[in-house]
């Protein structure tokens, strides 16, 4: 994938233009396994197996490639410490943090509805 480099263009941060910068931004980070991620590296630093026992159904797979995305866009700082075997540390960095109040929001949000979006579709599936 070929990712743009930003030029402080409007049209870059449009969520709304298929070509934007913002929009391939957003794709990474809006996806169950991000938001999972980050919601559950709150205010801590997490070890990638006690990360994935914090997320349950998260594959290898899954939580390695969201992990090294979430990387890559400056959300999550991974630490190499050196012992044998090396220990891998991930932790929230400010932006990360800043985006963690946003998705727990929509933690609450989710919880605060559930009931509500349960009956819809159980009447919406009749």
């Amino acid at each position: 994938m070929v990712t743009k480099q930003f030029s402080g263009s409007p049209d870059e941060a449009d969520l709304r233009r298929a070509d934007s910068l913002a929009r391939e931004i957003f794709s990474d980070v809006a996806n169950k396994w991000a938001l999972l991620i980050i919601e559950a590296l709150g205010e801590r630093t997490l070890r990638f197996s006690e990360l994935r026992n914090e997320i349950d159904g998260v594959s290898h797979k899954m939580l390695t490639q969201n992990l090294r995305m979430l990387e890559r866009n400056g959300l999550v700082e991974r630490t190499v410490h050196p012992t044998v075997p090396p220990r891998v540390e991930y932790t929230l960095t400010e932006p990360g943090q800043a985006l963690r109040a946003t998705v727990h929001m929509m933690c609450d949000w989710t919880h605060l509805y559930l009931g509500h979006i349960e009956h819809s579709r159980r009447r919406f599936d009749a």
